[in-house]
């Protein structure tokens, strides 16, 4: 995923072609990226214009699983997540990492503070927006870890003006629903989707008590 990223950012035609011959890319002939291509060691293929518009045609049949997505820009991506996460908590930017592609990490920092529009795509994975501090508190509710990230998620919420975790929690959540109505897309993963989803239906009731 690197190479067509770094088309993109070469603002050069490109289209993604879904399922056809296991998902590949078509895009104009340079020889900065023919070089790109034998250094990374992928696979690739040189046609005339011809084959291009027949392989095009041939992927906008509606009888077959293929289309053809056209990329015009390289999405700016956020990952939401604690800055004390560990690199392996999130599979997704151990693949964004590996396929170098840049993406940013923020949190309700960022996103209370409206910098949200600023990316066109967000994910989410372990997160629990209900405010009571995810599914590992019955094995480790003692662990220092998990004692470190519920003291630093207290302080996060009191420095930002909510009274307790699930105040701030809901808050996010809701600036995230305005951000997918504007039009940004969210991926989102593990608990990152029913604790979203149980938060909104929940926003004028407090299901959190105290602030555990």
């Amino acid at each position: 995923m690197a190479l067509p990223f770094g088309v993109l950012k070469e603002t050069l035609k490109f289209n993604g072609l879904l399922n056809y011959r296991g998902g590949s890319f078509l895009t104009e002939n340079h020889d900065e990226i023919e070089a790109e291509l034998v250094i990374r060691g992928v696979s690739y293929e040189m046609i005339p214009e011809a084959k291009a518009a027949s392989i095009l045609l041939e992927i906008s049949n509606p009888e077959v699983n293929m289309d053809a997505i056209k990329l015009e820009q390289s999405p700016k991506i956020a990952v939401y997540s604690p800055k004390s996460a560990q690199p392996w908590d999130d599979a997704v930017t151990l693949v964004l990492t590996y396929a170098e592609i840049p993406y940013t990490v923020i949190y309700d920092d960022e996103i209370i503070h409206g910098e949200l529009h600023l990316y066109d795509w967000l994910h989410l994975h372990h997160e629990d927006f209900t405010g009571q501090y995810g599914k590992f508190y019955g094995s480790y509710r003692n662990a220092k870890w998990y004692q470190d990230q519920v003291a630093e998620f207290e302080e996060t919420a009191g420095r930002l003006g909510f009274s307790k975790v699930s105040e701030l929690k809901l808050s996010v959540a809701l600036k995230i629903k305005e951000y997918t109505a504007g039009g940004g897309f969210l991926f989102s993963m593990c608990s990152g989707t029913d604790s979203y989803d149980i938060a909104l239906s929940a926003e004028s009731v407090d299901i959190c008590a105290q602030n555990v």
